[in-house]
């Protein structure tokens, strides 16, 4: 073992996924990189997570109450004693040399103060249809940022304990919007770079319903931000990604126009469609390439959907930051937030 490298402390936080939790830990288990030490964080399982964990023989640190996933990461980081944290979901599989890649990307820049990784297009856990289009659809537009970026990746990700310390611990508050405040803080500091060499096989939603349900939340909470730091920038992808979701909604409520005023309208809806289309056609071809025709015509119906959903949450976020102020704080934070106790 090269004691000259430095230690890395993988913090894994988990609520009731012993099932992914032994993949996940397996696939530590076999990094290339020889100096790792595992803290898992159970946000108080009710299934037998941390039997699973303590099967592993790594560190089970078990919380109190259940705090949700930036505060579980942040205890992490109290029982650590790593040079750097490696953050990592616990239905999530690294492959075998990721470790090694992330801590050759700190020591070679010291600007750096994150590296995110992406998500294999094969889920850990095939389970349905709906599970590979968020697959195949995350695949693709988590890799196609690659380079540097002004969002984390809160599933995979490392940075020097330094850093960390630095710029503070992720705000607990944002359950699951905590990524892009935390990027944003990070970004007035160091860059933050996404490296597709940091790669692991997810285990997806697997029903429909919750899809969207996470698409909404997210996108409805991200109004915030958007709206009160214009210094955050999604990229040339995230704007196209917005125009198709808009024209998505646009063309659904534009259906009706043929039957009300004739059949000339039609073109207002049929538009709309190839416009939102368009907007993700880079998307498509990579999953017609790689599945076929057959299920990307699935992927188009299940991603119109979710088109429709995230532009009905930017309409609805943007409404609630008129008439809450509390909403409109949501990302109106001190610079280095206090961890929660527990």
């Amino acid at each position: 073992m090269d004691e000259r490298r430095p230690l890395v402390s993988v913090i894994v936080p988990n609520y009731n996924y012993a099932r992914t939790l032994d993949l996940c830990l397996s696939a530590l288990e076999r990094q290339t990189y020889p100096r790792v030490e595992v803290i898992v964080v159970d946000d108080r399982s009710t299934d037998d997570s941390v039997a699973v964990a303590r099967r592993h023989g790594v560190r089970v640190v078990v919380t109190d109450a259940n705090i949700g996933a930036p505060a579980a990461r942040n205890l992490g980081v109290r029982h650590a004693g790593g040079e750097v944290l490696f953050f990592l979901d616990s239905d999530v599989a690294l492959a075998e040399d990721v470790v090694e890649h992330a801590v050759d990307l700190l020591t070679a820049d010291p600007a750096l103060g994150v590296v995110c990784g992406t998500y294999d297009p094969e889920p850990l856990i095939p389970d349905s249809l709906v599970e590979r289009y968020r697959s195949l659809q995350l695949h693709y537009w988590i890799s196609g940022d690659a380079g540097d970026i002004t969002t984390i990746y809160s599933a995979i990700f490392a940075m020097w304990t330094k850093v960390f310390h630095e710029v503070g611990p992720l705000n607990p508050a944002l359950r699951h919007s905590e990524n892009a405040e935390y990027g944003h803080r990070v970004t007035q500091r160091y860059r933050i770079v996404l490296d597709t060499r940091i790669i692991g096989r997810h285990d997806h939603d697997d029903r429909l319903s919750v899809v969207l349900s996470k698409f909404f939340h997210r996108a409805r909470m991200h109004i915030p931000l958007y709206l009160r730091r214009p210094d955050f920038n999604g990229g040339p992808a995230n704007s196209s990604r917005g125009w198709g979701s808009l024209a998505a909604l646009f063309a659904l409520v534009a259906a009706p126009l043929p039957v009300l005023f004739g059949p000339v309208w039609l073109l207002a809806p049929v538009a709309l469609l190839l416009g939102s289309i368009a907007a993700d056609l880079g998307m498509y071809r990579f999953v017609r390439g790689y599945a076929g025709t057959p299920f990307t015509v699935y992927f188009a119906a299940v991603h119109f959907l979710v088109n429709v959903t995230v532009a009905v949450a930017v309409f609805v976020g943007a409404a609630h930051w008129l008439v809450s102020r509390r909403f409109r704080s949501t990302y109106d934070l001190p610079g280095r937030p206090a961890p929660v106790e527990v």
